[in-house]
C-alpha cells in the first residue's frame, strides 16, 4: 500500500502545488473559486493519501527499530495521531470551503 499512495501522491501533490500557489500569490476569492471545484476532491484525495503514506512509512520504522515489547502501543499511537492530523486537515479544507 505504501507504494501504491506514493505513486498516488505524484499527481496529487502537483495539485498542493497549485493550492499552495495561489493561496501565497492569489487574492482570497480566487483561491476559495478555485477550492470549490473539482480541486476539492483533489486536496482531499492528497491529505488522506499523505497520512495514510506517512502513517504506514512510521509503521515499518517502528516495526525494524523498536523493541517488541512497544511495537503495539507505538504503531497505534502512530496510527491515532494521524488519523486525528489528517481530520483536522480536512476540517481546514472544508471550513475555507463552506465559510469562503
Amino acid at each position: 500500500m505504501q507504494r501504491v499512495t506514493a505513486v498516488a501522491l505524484i499527481p496529487l501533490s502537483f495539485w498542493l502545488i497549485i493550492f499552495l500557489n495561489l493561496s501565497l500569490n492569489a487574492p482570497y476569492q480566487e483561491m476559495i473559486e478555485w477550492l470549490h471545484t473539482l480541486n476539492t476532491l483533489g486536496m482531499v484525495a492528497w491529505v488522506l493519501a499523505v497520512f495514510y503514506h506517512a502513517a504506514l512509512g512510521l509503521q515499518v520504522v517502528i516495526e525494524d527499530y523498536i523493541a517488541a515489547k512497544c511495537q503495539i502501543v507505538a504503531v497505534w499511537t502512530v496510527n491515532l495521531s494521524f488519523l486525528l492530523l489528517a481530520l483536522a486537515a480536512l476540517i481546514a479544507v472544508f471550513r475555507i470551503l463552506l465559510i469562503g
